[in-house]
């Protein structure tokens, strides 16, 4: 039961802090439910178990169909519970589609980025989502930041180029870009962080990061198209 005050009221008092957990129970609990789409093989159940476990393990195997993992953090006097939603990126798992969508919070789009091709799926999976959830916050995340970096797998004209591709795909969307790695845990908790702030219009405790080659990490997303 809540205590009487509204969700934002909660929200302006956690987010004052974001980094440090209370350790006694907390009075109140918020729950967001936060969707995770697009293709196959791009890191999003590895992100999910990151967040939410702590680890980076390589021997997850392939979505089929949908996972579905919760994480609660106590921000001061609020509880709030991530009910999280990974549906398996394999077009004959569309139907699944409404079960992640309906009701979430925020969905999150990923790519990887070192698949161009997974960044162009982006707006199809975003009409596709608009189409059960409406309202949900937008955040476009690319996957695999620590090979996106490794000039053996993708040159620095090639990050220049999916940079500002990605950027023009957020400002279509109206969406916060993160670039994230889960191996290394770059970015994993901003995700999160950013879902709090988006949801209650609250502004993030730490900077944006937008040089070509860093971990981009954007949250004042500019509608250019």
């Amino acid at each position: 039961m809540y205590s009487g005050r509204t969700s934002r009221e909660m929200m302006d008092s956690a987010m004052a802090d974001t980094t440090a957990y209370a350790e006694t129970e907390a009075d109140d609990e918020i729950v967001i439910k936060v969707g995770m789409l697009g293709d196959a093989q791009i890191g999003k159940t590895t992100l999910m178990v990151r967040y939410v476990f702590g680890q980076f393990d390589q021997t997850i195997v392939q979505t089929l169909g949908v996972n579905y993992l919760e994480k609660t953090i106590h921000l001061r006097n609020t509880r709030v519970r991530f009910s999280i939603w990974d549906l398996g990126g394999e077009r004959e798992f569309l139907n699944m589609l409404p079960l992640v969508c309906s009701d979430s919070s925020a969905i999150l789009f990923l790519f990887d980025l070192t698949r161009r091709d997974t960044l162009n799926s982006i707006p199809q999976w975003f009409r596709q989502a608009r189409a059960f959830n409406g309202s949900a916050v937008p955040i476009l995340v690319g996957t695999k930041y620590d090979k996106f970096v490794d000039d053996l797998w993708v040159s620095k004209e090639e990050r220049y180029v999916v940079t500002e591709q990605a950027r023009a795909v957020a400002r279509a969307m109206q969406a916060p870009v993160i670039f994230c790695s889960s191996m290394h845990s770059i970015n994993v908790k901003s995700i999160f962080k950013i879902v709090l702030s988006k949801t209650f219009d609250l502004r993030p405790n730490f900077e944006e990061i937008k040089e070509i080659g860093a971990p981009i990490l954007e949250f004042n997303p500019r509608s250019g198209i």
